[in-house]
């Protein structure tokens, strides 16, 4: 219903959801910059503090069978309320406090009841009009879909075919985006473990990390040196928090890779700032785990690491690069 949607809409992007009316959800997910944040590694939630990972980007989020990095959640309309109450993010006490205080806005009365059938504000309707929305952010026909399920040949390049190949094969990248028959979300659901999140536990050390200064403008920074001015990490332990099963210690979510070339940085933590670092990061292997290389080295020939990267830019649409182009 597109009144739902739009009533959705309006929760979005309201800043008086936050404890302190100054954050709202789109303020994380930015329609320009690909549904997350550019700027920012990790997510900036409330009164400027960190949180530990990156703010994941919403493309076809109602495809997903699991939400957040670690898969905490199965359904948006209950996921909604995770970052509204959240000490970190929006920091309302309760839920009643955030019923109450929408049932207060002069500009949301009848809206509800339009919608839910005569039902006001709730803990299920705020979530059902949230996850309405969400389920609107869909991504799709980029040149990838019109040359491989289109069968338009000229969609894609001789560089970026090639590219494909090494996702499919010697990249292993399939493995976990997978691509199906009829269409491709590119992930798998699963949760694995790259060695980044053990890291960063025991200490990042000289780990350097590229800091955005400006749109496109980017330095390199120790992420030792940025202690003196940046909130301390929280520890992560990943899926192990959810599940208590050892084998998920900094496991972590396999993510689509819908409009990936939009919505860097990279990884759970936003700590790889372009494809080409992810590319590098996988080709070397991943991070070593309790003492070993989580992942094993690709090998790939530099020719092999700019057509994986080019063929990875054709899963973002015109219409979304449209929007990223107008912020940039």
């Amino acid at each position: 219903m597109k009144a739902q949607v739009e009533l959705g809409r309006k929760l979005f992007f309201d800043r008086r959801l936050a404890f302190n009316n100054t954050n709202s959800c789109a303020m994380c997910h930015i329609e320009s910059q690909g549904l997350t944040s550019n700027q920012s590694a990790r997510a900036i939630g409330m009164e400027g503090r960190s949180l530990s990972r990156n703010a994941p980007a919403l493309y076809n989020v109602a495809y997903q069978d699991t939400l957040f990095h670690d898969g905490r959640e199965s359904d948006l309309a209950q996921q909604a309320w995770a970052p509204l109450l959240s000490p970190l993010e929006m920091a309302n006490p309760s839920i009643g406090h955030v019923v109450d205080k929408i049932r207060s806005f002069e500009d949301y009365r009848g809206l509800f009841e339009a919608v839910f059938d005569g039902h006001g504000p709730s803990m299920q309707t705020i979530g059902d009009a949230l996850a309405s929305y969400q389920r609107t952010l869909l991504s799709g026909n980029s040149r990838f879909d019109k040359w491989y399920y289109g069968k338009q040949d000229d969609a894609l390049n001789a560089d970026e075919k090639a590219g494909f190949e090494v996702f499919m094969g010697k990249g292993q990248c399939a493995t976990c985006h997978t691509v199906g028959e009829k269409s491709a979300l590119f992930t798998d659901h699963k949760f694995y473990v790259t060695g980044i999140g053990y890291y960063n536990a025991i200490g990042a050390g000289s780990r350097v990390a590229k800091v955005e200064l400006a749109p496109g403008y980017f330095i390199d920074m120790k992420y030792e040196d940025m202690k003196s001015f940046s909130a301390p990490r929280i520890n992560d332990i990943g899926r192990f928090a959810v599940t208590l099963d050892a084998k998920d210690r900094w496991a972590y979510k396999t993510p689509s890779l819908r409009n990936i070339e939009l919505t860097y940085p990279y990884m759970h933590d936003g700590s790889l700032s372009t494809l080409e670092d992810v590319v590098a990061f996988y080709d070397k292997g991943g991070l070593e785990h309790d003492g070993e290389r989580a992942l094993q080295p690709l090998h790939l020939a530099e020719k092999e690491k700019a057509d994986l990267v080019a063929f990875l830019r054709t899963l973002t649409t015109a219409e979304d690069q449209a929007k990223h182009e107008g912020y940039r």
